[in-house]
């Protein structure tokens, strides 16, 4: 299958004008969401229970903010920025049963569309916009004039121009800047779950460990030292290159090793390979 990559120029905005997107849910990637499209000139409004704490912050954003159901209602596009595992539910309650035929529901991880825990009735448009960065870096490049990469993909198109509608949101978030790459459900929610659960929950981990069990071995000590920013963010950096950046607040670890470091350099860093275990173990918490 060919790979269909969108930019701004193959997007129109317009086709937004005279829509209300509803954004339900304002944590990582609805905050981002909301606010961007409404830099974008997007009618958006918020959608949150009455005793979320994130209503006060969406409000101070200059944002309208209503309950899921209300917002459904008012909206022609709804999108879900909830955790996976309380979306269905809200949908299901809250959501769904606002939706007209012709609204545009749209997701921004497909999970729950492939496996079917929400299952839109007949009639009701379907797609995916996926940015590939958690929310307060889709808002911070937005706001610097660029954008972050985003997954797009339709799983019902009832009113035949669902693609077109997902390109402008996607548009209107940013994500034009950098790249829209066309995808289906299926492969969005699978290599994401692979991503998190295999490779940044398990085997970062255990790339962690091993390189501290192995360089000891080949004498390549003292080496490591560490450091930490205001927000909880730690990076490691070797003196042959080899750096570790983990941010737990911006849900990713960037890991980037220096090929065969000699030994004979190993005294030059007078500070601490043991600062390494310890990120390791800060990471394994």
């Amino acid at each position: 299958m060919a790979l269909n990559i969108y930019y701004d120029k193959d997007a129109d905005l317009g086709r937004l004008d005279g829509k209300t997107v509803a954004v339900i849910g304002y944590g990582s990637q609805g905050h981002a969401h909301a606010q961007n499209l409404q830099a974008s000139g997007v009618n958006v409004v918020v959608g949150l229970r009455k005793d979320s704490p994130s209503c006060a912050k969406a409000e101070a954003a200059g944002l309208r903010v209503v309950s899921p159901a209300e917002a459904a209602r008012e909206a022609d596009i709804a999108m879900l920025t909830l955790p996976d595992e309380t979306a269905a539910q809200v949908y299901e309650e809250q959501i769904g049963p606002n939706l007209q035929p012709g609204n545009y529901l749209a997701v921004a991880h497909g999970f729950n569309i492939h496996f079917g825990s929400i299952q839109p009735a007949e009639g009701i448009n379907v797609f995916m916009v996926a940015p590939k960065g958690p929310g307060h870096t889709v808002r911070a490049h937005y706001e610097q004039g660029r954008g972050v990469p985003s997954l797009v993909a339709v799983a019902a198109d009832p009113s035949g121009d669902t693609l077109q509608i997902a390109l402008a949101y996607a548009k209107g978030i940013g994500a034009g800047r950098a790249g829209i790459i066309e995808t289906n459900f299926r492969e969005e929610t699978e290599t994401d779950l692979f991503g998190e659960q295999a490779v940044l929950c398990g085997g970062t981990v255990e790339l962690i460990k091993a390189g501290y069990e192995t360089l000891p071995g080949w004498s390549y000590r003292n080496q490591w030292w560490v450091s930490h920013n205001d927000h909880g963010a730690y990076s490691a950096r070797g003196i042959h290159g080899q750096a570790i950046y983990i941010d737990p607040k911006a849900e990713m670890v960037i890991a980037r090793f220096g090929s065969h470091p000699l030994a004979s350099n190993s005294n030059f860093d007078a500070t601490s390979l043991p600062a390494f275990h310890a990120l390791a173990r800060h990471l394994m918490r």
